[in-house]
Order: C-alpha cells, then sequence, then structure tokens
C-alpha cells in the first residue's frame, strides 16, 4: 500500500527550482528513504539511476579516480541501462556513507553539474560521518529530512474524508462529535502502528495486530545489529542499555533522564557516547531542559537535564512491549487507565506529539520546570514567540504546571492536547492530540 508523503511535495519545489543543490536525504532507518526516492524518480522523471554503494562497491573506484563530475557520469552509465540525461534523469545515489568520494562529489555535481538532477541519502549516516571522520559538504547541498510516516499522512490513507474535511478545516472552534469519534479512533491506531511505512502498510492493510507486531520487533531486532557498526564492541551494550531504558525513562512521572534507570551505578560520561549514537542514527530525541524561556531558548539550555524520547512511538509501544489492545480498548473500557496503563499512555501520547512539533518547526523544541513544583513538557520558539505545551492523554487535563508556567511569563499563546475538543479560551488553545499535525495552523491564528 502506497502512502502519500508530504516530502513529495518539497521535491517537486527542488525539482524546479533554477538554483537547486543536490539532496542530502536523512532520516533514521526503515523510515522509507530508498523508496521516496525511488518513486519520487518514477513519477516525476523520465528515468530514474539508483546507484547502491553498499551493493555496488566497485563504484567507489570511480570516485577515487578522479573529481571530474563529467568524467564520473560517463563512468556511472556503465553501471546501468538508464540514460544519464540532464533534467530528464534522477540520479540517486544510495547507501552513500559506504563511499566517502562519492558523498563529496555532491559538492562539485552543485558547481560544475547543476543541470543533473540528485538526491543521495544514507543508513546511520550520522553515526558514519562522524566515524569516518567524513566531511560533508556544508552550503553544497539541500539537506532533507525523512521523519516517520505522520498521523497526517496515515489518516489520508486510512480515511480520506475526513483527511480532506480536517485539512481545510480553519477555525478554532469544536469540531462535530462524528469528525471528533473518527479522528480519535484513527488515532488509536496510529499509536499502535506507529510511523514505520512497513507498520503502516501492515495496519491499513488489515494483517492483523499479531504480523503487525512482528514487523515492529523485525525493525527493533534490525536496529540492534545496527548498533554493532562504527563502535567499539565495549559500547555496543551501553548503546543497548539505554535504548531498552526508555520505556521506563518515560513511565517516571519526573521524565528526566536518569542514568541510574539505564544501568544501577551508571554514570553520565560512561553513557554520552552511547546517547550521541542513538541520536545521530536518529533513533531518539534529546529534549533538554531550559533555565528560563528566554529569546532564544537555546541559550538557556541546561546540558545535563534532558528528556529522551523515540523516533516513533509504535516502535515505542513494541519496545515496551506494550499489546496493541491496550489502546485499541480505549473507547469500549475506559477503566483502563485505573490499571495501571495512564502513566505510559500519556508518555505513549508525549511521543507521538513530539514527532508531530519536530516536522513542523525550526529545531527540536525544549522543556522548563520550576524546582520540583510544575513542569511544562514542552516549549516552542515560534517567531518571537515562546509557547508552552502541556500533553494529557485523556479528557482529565487536571495539572499546576501549565498555570505556575502562565502565572510567572503570560505567554501570548499557551497550548494543551488532550482527547477535549478544539476550542480556545483566554489564550489557551485546546487542542485534540490527533491535531498536532496540524499545530502550526492554529498557533498562527491565534497569534494574528
Amino acid at each position: 500500500m502506497k502512502i502519500q508523503r508530504e516530502l513529495t511535495e518539497q521535491l517537486k519545489l527542488w525539482k524546479s527550482d533554477i538554483n537547486r543543490m543536490p539532496i542530502l536525504l536523512k532520516g533514521a532507518r526503515q523510515t522509507g528513504k530508498t523508496w521516496i526516492m525511488e518513486e519520487f524518480g518514477r513519477n516525476y522523471f523520465d528515468h530514474v539511476a539508483v546507484f547502491n554503494f553498499d551493493k555496488t562497491q566497485e563504484l567507489a573506484e570511480i570516485f577515487e579516480k578522479t573529481k571530474d563530475v563529467h568524467r564520473i557520469v560517463k563512468e556511472l552509465a556503465l553501471y546501468t541501462e538508464v540514460p544519464l540525461i540532464p533534467g530528464k534523469t534522477l540520479l540517486v545515489f544510495d547507501e552513500i556513507q559506504a563511499c566517502e568520494g562519492a558523498l563529496n562529489s555532491l559538492k562539485y555535481f552543485s558547481e560544475d553539474a547543476p543541470q543533473y538532477h540528485l538526491i543521495s541519502a544514507g543508513s546511520l549516516l550520522g553515526v558514519a560521518v562522524r566515524k569516518k571522520n567524513m566531511s560533508v559538504p556544508v552550503g553544497k547541498v539541500q539537506i532533507m529530512n525523512l521523519y516517520p510516516v505522520t498521523f497526517k499522512e496515515f489518516l489520508r490513507a486510512s480515511d480520506p474524508q475526513t483527511f480532506t474535511y480536517i485539512n481545510s478545516h480553519k477555525e478554532i472552534a469544536p469540531l462535530p462529535g462524528i469528525v471528533f469519534q473518527k479522528l480519535k479512533t484513527e488515532y488509536s491506531r496510529y499509536l499502535v502502528s506507529g510511523g514505520m511505512p512497513k507498520a503502516v502498510s501492515t495496519l491499513l492493510t488489515e494483517k492483523g495486530i499479531q504480523t503487525l507486531d512482528n514487523v515492529l520487533q523485525n525493525i527493533l531486532e534490525l536496529y540492534t545489529l545496527d548498533f554493532s557498526k562504527y563502535v567499539s564492541s565495549a559500547m555496543i551494550p551501553r548503546i543497548n542499555h539505554v535504548w531498552e531504558s526508555l520505556p521506563s525513562q518515560l513511565a517516571k512521572e519526573n521524565k528526566k533522564f536518569v542514568y541510574n534507570v539505564v544501568k544501577t551505578g551508571a554514570r553520565a560520561r560512561e553513557y554520552e557516547e552511547a546517547l550521541l549514537w542513538l541520536e545521530e542514527a536518529g533513533l531518539i530525541y534529546r529534549i533538554f531542559n531550559v533555565s528560563k524561556p528566554g529569546l532564544p531558548l537555546s541559550a538557556y539550555r541546561e546540558l545535563s537535564h534532558f528528556k529522551i524520547y523515540a523516533c516513533d512511538c509504535g516502535l515505542l509501544r513494541r519496545l515496551a512491549r506494550l499489546p496493541a489492545e491496550a489502546i485499541l480498548s480505549q473507547d469500549q473500557d475506559p477503566l483502563i487507565f485505573t490499571r495501571g496503563f495512564s502513566e505510559f499512555k500519556g508518555s505513549l501520547t508525549e511521543n507521538a506529539v513530539l514527532q508531530s512539533l519536530i516536522p513542523q518547526f525550526d529545531g527540536l523544541p525544549y522543556y522548563w520546570s520550576s524546582q520540583n513544583r510544575a513542569e511544562v513538557d514542552f516549549l516552542l520558539q515560534y517567531t518571537t514567540n515562546i509557547i508552552p505545551i502541556e500533553v494529557k492523554a485523556g479528557k482529565r487535563v487536571s495539572g499546576k504546571s501549565l498555570s505556575v508556567y502562565n502565572s510567572k511569563f503570560s505567554p501570548s499563546v499557551r497550548i494543551r492536547f488532550s482527547m477535549k475538543n478544539l476550542d480556545k479560551n483566554n489564550g489557551l488553545l485546546s487542542i485534540p492530540s490527533f491535531l498536532a499535525d496540524w499545530i502550526s495552523k492554529y498557533v498562527h491564528s491565534a497569534l494574528h
């Protein structure tokens, strides 16, 4: 099943841009980088020529001999039956991390042969670049990010009619009951599958929860195998420990990362490298605390206080061994929240909301806390506004943190995600969690 990806619109703009540069596509493993490059080539070019530097290692010899782009293209033509015609053929450099010469050549394609359309991507690209001390041609490539399938993309495939309605909805006012319920149901399914394309396709083609869990488990096991790449044998178990501690870290009431949760007696200096590896692999997001909500937020970052989240809520659910039924049965059995699920339900929802925020805004958000009295889940910097965000899993929105923040800093807009209907009251935007992918338009509307 094909999932229409929002990135395609960015790629279309890039194709027609006369000042375009080669694309370096980043993203965690299994997010569909290879698929979207090839699919874009098939749909918007006459030809697509794929060069995989991991499968065809002899390609590296071409880049060792010359930096002349025109000679490179002539030699690449020997490895494909597709004609390499400027403007008509999309060149795809896949697994580019396996060939430093190919990575460096992006600079020369940008300078000497801009008539070619070239997209590159690689697995564990950030990890490989740092470990091998490779240089990315900064200023000569356009960086794009492919994230897991968003709920917006999921909804477009699962319920096109509801997607069309909500995508064109602009008013900050309660949604009709039938629309709200449809969105709530689809969002529960999204929390179960997450956004890895194969998992989404498995769920939407109704192959069963067991098959879905097998898909997610296979991805987790693939990641575990990846942990052995580019690191020493001593570092492998540390990366594993941090990764496997994710559910425990997020299930705590205070979600600040605690090294003792990773391993008893663990120290920061022993696990910093493991955290960095997981970040560079795109598997976790590290959200830092700020001492105060000033502009720019980055100036007030506290490096020793942070939370970590998974790149995908479906993988987090599977990593925690949370049965899909615990999420899907909520509507039929609301008492499930009193059976020990409420805390992790909140963590899962926070993770999903964070996944929605990151593609819409510049850089990662932060969080704010005040001497153990209050904690605001996320802080967004939007133009010159600092926007506090609180995430609640259900309809119960009691809690003083957002009120404490409001009394102290008087933000222009504050946001609460929950399962209450869309509304605005005295600067508080109440947004259903399933609308997090549309937050930018609601924030813009509220501020103007």
